[in-house]
């Protein structure tokens, strides 16, 4: 039976972070600030108060079901939720300067937005149940397709909002018909009572197994894997920079959430059909994500393909989860994929914040020849990309190396030795592209007309602690590295 029991202080932060956003709509709409500065201190304060009550939860052990399970807080909701806290704030940091430039904050949408946005991610990392995970999602991608369309005179993002919407409607259709025909299959939608039903095995077998391929076909396109990555590249280049960030960091960690809820949590029973098809989709991945990245010559376009390739990672370490008699190894597992996925939005952040600071009014840093001669302008930023850049190639000291370690061994762990080597290969091969910036970086003469870098103290102090903090966790990873396997032992019962 599920619970029937209400207890709202175990959705404090989503109750909060919804009077926070309705209280900053309202300040907004009587604001006179042409820059909407009072708006964007308010959302930084709401999202600092939203990180302390979910870090005092965390500490304090509130974890359990409510509202008749369709919510449940745990450690692995806890830790998602800080990291998409801290995503959003540095996203909207980063994009400040970007936005006002380009006439954005004109009214205080962006914020707004972004936090409804980001209430969405809330509910699909606490979903307990089919229809909170969908409520999330849709919450979520609205928010989404408003903010890639908020320049409205833009016709390359109003074209990228569009494709985005109608991509986004096929996925949401995909993931919905496989949530039904699991509710065929089992008679339930809450995610803790399928798994029961699975391992009795009272479930409609065929029924269950075509639900979960129309399941794994919608997470494939939240995550953006092949082959139902069309959307990354195109949305990512026709986005305002600001909104790629903001679409490309913090929503991420929401859909692995839910990955994480549908396919261990509720569908482990079913790993031996579920399993082939994130091998297939990762392998994809990293193949089409890699070798398409090599002739970009659009830098957002080429870590959108990039985006594409970490996921294919993400995916094997997901893949690699069920070993038989072995909970421990689940666990390690799946905590190198959710290391693997925290560190790659951390670096994302910090590389979107980059391309942000070389931005500037009437100059878009989107080609790879924009960084021509860094070096030569400004040496700090030069070193903060080259940093950068390695991490996301893989090479020591870097946290990038660690994750990717981290997923290979769990795959060799598995028996996956030919999956392992073909991830190494790929990897070698997009090294290519990423060495090929700090090439363009350092050895490249800068352009005659090459704007002066004007970098804001706060933008600069936040891109250097970014940067610095995948220095460091790239010397001392186990701290973080056992935060996330502790989180999915006590989470997902492993």
């Amino acid at each position: 039976m599920m619970q029937s029991h209400i207890d709202f202080a175990l959705a404090t932060p989503e109750i909060l972070l919804l009077i926070f956003g309705l209280a900053i709509l309202l300040v907004d709409a009587f604001s006179a600030s042409p820059d909407r500065k009072p708006t964007f201190i308010l959302t930084l304060l709401a999202l600092g108060v939203l990180t302390v009550v979910s870090a005092v939860q965390w500490n304090d052990g509130s974890v359990g079901r409510t509202f008749d399970g369709m919510y449940v807080a745990d450690n692995l909701a806890h830790l998602l939720k800080i990291a998409s806290y801290i995503a959003v704030a540095a996203t909207l940091v980063y994009g400040r300067v970007y936005a006002q430039a380009r006439d954005m904050l004109r009214s205080g949408e962006l914020y707004v937005l972004t936090l409804m946005a980001l209430l969405g991610q809330m509910v699909m990392i606490s979903a307990g149940n089919l229809i909170s995970v969908y409520l999330g999602l849709e919450l979520m991608s609205l928010a989404l397709y408003a903010l890639i369309a908020l320049r409205r005179d833009d016709v390359v993002a109003t074209e990228s909002a569009m494709k985005y919407f109608v991509l986004g409607a096929l996925a949401s259709g995909f993931l919905l018909y496989g949530m039904s025909m699991m509710y065929g299959a089992t008679g339930h939608l809450d995610i803790a009572e399928i798994s029961k039903v699975i391992s009795a095995g009272n479930q409609a077998n065929m029924a269950l197994v075509f639900g979960v391929v129309f399941l794994v076909a919608g997470l494939a396109f939240k995550l953006g894997a092949v082959p139902f990555h069309m959307w990354v590249p195109d949305v990512y280049q026709g986005s305002p920079t600001a909104v790629t960030l903001i679409l490309g960091a913090a929503p991420k960690l929401a859909a692995f959430a839910i990955t994480l809820r549908l396919l261990v949590e509720g569908l482990h029973g079913l790993a031996a059909d579920w399993q082939p098809m994130l091998m297939i989709l990762a392998v994809l991945s990293l193949a089409i994500g890699n070798l398409t990245a090599i002739v970009q010559t659009n830098f957002k376009r080429m870590l959108a393909y990039s985006t594409i390739s970490h996921v294919g990672f993400v995916l094997l370490g997901l893949m690699s989860g069920v070993v038989a008699g072995k909970p421990d190894a689940s666990a390690q597992a799946y905590g190198a994929a959710l290391f693997y996925m925290l560190v790659y939005v951390l670096t994302t952040l910090a590389t979107f914040g980059m391309v942000l600071l070389l931005s500037r009014k009437g100059f878009e840093c989107e080609q790879i020849d924009d960084l021509k001669g860094l070096n030569r302008r400004s040496p700090w930023h030069a070193a903060l990309l080259l940093l950068l850049m390695f991490s996301l190639t893989g090479i020591p000291p870097m946290v990038g190396f660690y994750a990717k370690l981290a997923v290979l061994q769990v795959l060799i762990e598995a028996g996956h030795v030919w999956l392992a080597v073909v991830a190494v290969l790929f990897s070698l091969i997009g090294a290519f592209y990423y060495l090929r910036v700090v090439k363009v970086v350092y050895f490249d003469e800068p352009a005659a007309d090459a704007p002066k870098i004007e970098a804001g103290s706060g933008h600069c102090a936040l891109l250097s602690l970014n940067s610095g903090l995948i220095l460091l966790l790239g010397i001392l990873p186990g701290g973080l590295m056992a935060l996330c396997v502790h989180a999915i032992q006590t989470s997902l019962g492993l």
